[in-house]
């Protein structure tokens, strides 16, 4: 006999979110200084789409929207044990297989909707590292047509300034997190998909390398270097941050990050003004880089954990303290010349960065993660296997390099 489906909404979301939220409210508005206007919903279900900029963006939703919002989250969230668990019973959010397309999220999605429910997700599916939006996967626009709620446009503006994805500091300043519109289904259900993936492209955009107010912290730059690793000076290098300066470990070259975003070449001048630039000049360097001469030598070497994830369930530590070698078409983990493990770009579909700097592989049937020190750069590991993939398939997004 055919066991009944269990239902996704329960009473305990609501009660739940009503007893966090004067808490929730207080804690978010001292910690981001974040202005959050309430969004009268009308008792109707959407499906908000937010641009994502920090860690705390989810909660920012829930203070506009003042009900359960239901989140589609990356399944490592799913993979931490009894955290996972409490918090499938307390909030239900929705697990999504990171960089993929998940059919198993959007039957999810679809229960979650005729049940009622609202649906928030970052259609981006990373933090931004540049303060530019991110691309984001095509596959959004199928979900929206398939679930025909009103679009609810949730734009976070200043968000890159008071806490950029590298850094661990949050920063006072001024920020704002609201509903910018809402697009009902008679509006965007006629637009092809590539009309819609385009709007919704539009909507969501934000460039905040920009001076736009200004952002306080003694340690400004602390853990640039999880971003930066390409030089302007010197190419592909190693850097080293303290209080509100990051140095190039080849050549010297010193970066001051000021309160306004704005860069300052500390001892010489630098071609950059914002570190969306210096983004951009990094990828374009990567992009235009010949892997050929990698595959003897690594181009970096770190100390790190290595683990297996089980997916929805924990994860096993393999290699608790061991070597990472990134080669131009492999990785290899382990101490000395024989490797325990050797997984080839050729065998491995995605590589992408968790938080500010935990590695996912997914390498044949097995997914992989990487967790090193705070100093760790694990966006040049995704890079550099994304320009592998691009010059073996001349991909339709040649450039793409991960975010």
């Amino acid at each position: 006999m055919k066991s009944k489906k269990q239902p996704w909404i329960r009473l305990r979301h609501r009660i739940i979110t009503a007893i966090l939220m004067p808490f929730l409210s207080v804690y978010t508005r001292w910690k981001y200084g974040v202005e959050i206007p309430r969004f009268d919903h009308g008792g109707r279900q959407y499906l908000v789409m937010m641009n994502h900029q920090t860690a705390w963006d989810q909660f920012f939703v829930s203070l506009a929207f003042r009900k359960p919002v239901y989140y589609i989250a990356s399944e490592d969230l799913f993979s931490k044990g009894f955290i996972s668990r409490l918090l499938e019973w307390a909030v239900a959010p929705i697990p999504i297989r990171k960089q993929t397309t998940d059919l198993r999220a959007m039957r999810t999605c679809v229960q979650v909707a005729k049940e009622g429910g609202t649906i928030a997700l970052a259609p981006e599916g990373n933090r931004t590292f540049s303060g530019r939006t991110c691309y984001f996967n095509p596959a959004i626009v199928k979900l929206a047509k398939m679930l025909k709620l009103p679009l609810a446009i949730f734009r976070i503006e200043g968000g890159y300034g008071i806490h950029p994805r590298w850094s661990d500091a949050v920063r006072k300043g001024k920020m704002r997190a609201y509903v910018g519109r809402v697009i009902e289904p008679e509006d965007y259900l006629s637009l092809s998909a590539e009309e819609l993936h385009q709007l919704l492209a539009q909507e969501l955009h934000a460039d905040e390398n920009c001076v736009d107010g200004e952002y306080h912290h003694p340690q400004l730059a602390e853990y640039l270097e999880r971003m930066v690793y390409v030089c302007p000076d010197c190419g592909l290098s190693e850097f080293e941050s303290s209080g509100d300066t990051v140095t190039c470990k080849r050549c010297g070259l010193k970066v001051q990050y000021l309160p306004t975003k704005e860069l300052q070449g500390v001892d010489r001048p630098i071609p950059f003004r914002f570190l969306g630039e210096w983004y951009d000049y990094q990828e374009s360097f990567v992009n235009d880089l010949d892997l050929s001469p990698y595959t003897d030598a690594p181009i970096h070497t770190a100390r790190v954990q290595f683990s297996e994830v089980i997916l929805y369930h924990n994860k096993q530590v393999l290699l608790g303290d061991t070597e990472l070698r990134l080669y131009g078409d492999r990785l290899e983990v382990g101490e000395g010349e024989l490797p325990l493990y050797t997984l080839h770009f050729d065998d491995t579909s995605v590589i992408t960065v968790l938080g500010k700097n935990k590695l996912n592989i997914y390498h044949g049937d097995t997914l992989y993660q990487v967790k090193s020190g705070k100093r760790f750069n694990a966006l040049q590991y995704m890079n550099i296997f994304y320009r592998y993939q691009n010059c073996k398939d001349s991909a339709a997004h040649s450039t793409f390099l991960g975010l």
